[in-house]
């Protein structure tokens, strides 16, 4: 996953473990997501679309909308406290093609001591939405995932 230079600023410097965390991801790897703005008050990843996420119809997978979507959750949602996701959901409102880029951008809904909703959008290249995703996570611990204690 690679830094996109209209990353927020001074954002890599208060959450540095979530480029690690993106970066040592292997499904978000294999995927193809890559974190392009760190901000845990609105973070986003980006994907190009491949031949290889494409369905029969020469559509992009709904698996791979929902995967991208996934991918922001997890790490928006273990910025400040480790967190697992326990219900998700993905309105698929449009579609997209091999060489069109999508974007997940993830938002706080609400958050309790316990549980945290997050809104992501997953937009094609021309800021149509193709994908809305809720996600719902249950905080484990006091320190983000990828922090060493």
């Amino acid at each position: 996953m690679s830094e996109d230079p209209g990353a927020s600023p001074g954002v890599e410097e208060r959450f540095p473990h979530l480029r690690e965390m993106a970066t040592s991801d292997p499904f978000a790897a294999r995927l193809g997501a890559e974190l392009i703005d760190p901000d845990p008050t609105r973070l986003q990843v980006a994907l190009k679309v491949e031949e290889h996420h494409t369905n029969f119809m020469g559509l992009v997978h709904g698996g791979v909308v929902y995967s991208l979507a996934d991918v922001a959750l997890s790490l928006i949602s273990n910025a400040e406290v480790e967190a697992v996701a326990i219900d998700t959901h993905l309105v698929q409102a449009a579609s997209a093609r091999a060489g069109d880029r999508l974007v997940a951008t993830a938002t706080p809904a609400t958050r309790s001591r316990s549980l945290a909703t997050y809104r992501i959008t997953v937009e094609r290249g021309d800021r149509r939405t193709i994908g809305l995703f809720t996600g719902t996570v249950f905080h484990r611990g006091a320190r983000p995932a990828g922090e060493a204690g």
